[in-house]
């Protein structure tokens, strides 16, 4: 199916949990001169304007960046993020936010290189206009990200964050997911891999963390975070989660300085929470 679009949902609080942590994952990859790779299985088209009739249908932002732009008070882990996103609004006003590819654009260096998949054909253009000077370091496939990522696994330069982020449309999505981990853990053990996935009351998505885990990596975090009480009709995402296997060891200390006040900025109702498990060797 090719009919989900970003667009629709760009900059919502699913957005800020998962970039908050993609910059995290590169700002710590960046501790280090020895280069890596970015690689993204679902990209999504790169830029999405806010101002647009699709972000606009629902506004979705407004419950996610845009309760954090312009605050005074956010905890110094965020900052990095939301400087991230400053990039592309540099006159002050919230009217860009940048999907995956182009935050992990923003802690890119000379030695660096990104991979990018995606399958829709109107955002794998808008994902090419947006990297169109430069094809140097990145690297734009119009295939399935899932088949994709295979053939680029172990990476040369043996260092790697892999983004995992499908709709997620279709039940067949989550065992996708499970299936393509456990085929790059054993191409590439030392990757670090981040798996998103929505928070729902259907059984593929609350099995998912379950069945990552059963792949039995050494290294591994899940963080999860709330916005809502689930609906009583069981429709609707009311949060989302990472699983990332071979995380940075800091991750944890960073996410148990950073979500409490994530809970708080993105909450509803005060019906908002948020879990942290890890087991890091």
């Amino acid at each position: 199916m090719l009919s989900y679009r970003h667009a629709f949902h760009a900059g919502n609080h699913a957005d800020v949990l998962k970039h908050f942590v993609l910059i995290e994952l590169l700002r710590y990859f960046n501790r280090k001169d020895k280069p890596w790779w970015y690689i993204d299985t679902h990209a999504g088209a790169g830029c999405y304007a806010l101002d647009s009739e699709q972000a606009g249908k629902n506004a979705e932002f407004a419950g996610g960046i845009g309760r954090l732009w312009g605050r005074d008070d956010l905890p110094e882990a965020l900052r990095a993020y939301i400087d991230a996103v400053a990039q592309f609004n540099p006159h002050g006003r919230l009217t860009f936010y940048p999907g995956s590819p182009a935050l992990a654009m923003t802690q890119l260096r000379e030695q660096d290189r990104m991979r990018l998949f995606e399958l829709h054909p109107a955002d794998v253009a808008l994902l090419g206009q947006t990297f169109a000077r430069d094809t140097e370091r990145v690297l734009i496939r119009k295939a399935d990200g899932f088949s994709g990522l295979r053939g680029l696994l172990p990476p040369t330069v043996r260092r790697a964050v892999v983004l995992i982020d499908p709709p997620y449309e279709v039940k067949e999505d989550y065992r996708r997911v499970v299936d393509t981990v456990a085929d790059a853990i054993r191409r590439f053990p030392g990757g670090t891999y981040a798996v998103w996935y929505p928070m729902l009351a259907r059984p593929e998505a609350r099995q998912l963390p379950e069945r990552l885990a059963d792949l039995g990596a050494e290294s591994w975090l899940d963080v999860r975070l709330a916005v809502r009480k689930p609906a009583r009709d069981g429709f609707g995402m009311f949060g989302s989660g990472l699983y990332i296997i071979n995380p940075p060891w800091v991750l944890p200390q960073v996410l148990e300085s950073v979500m409490p006040w994530l809970v708080r900025a993105l909450g509803e109702n005060g019906d908002a929470g948020f879990d942290l498990e890890h087991h890091i060797e």
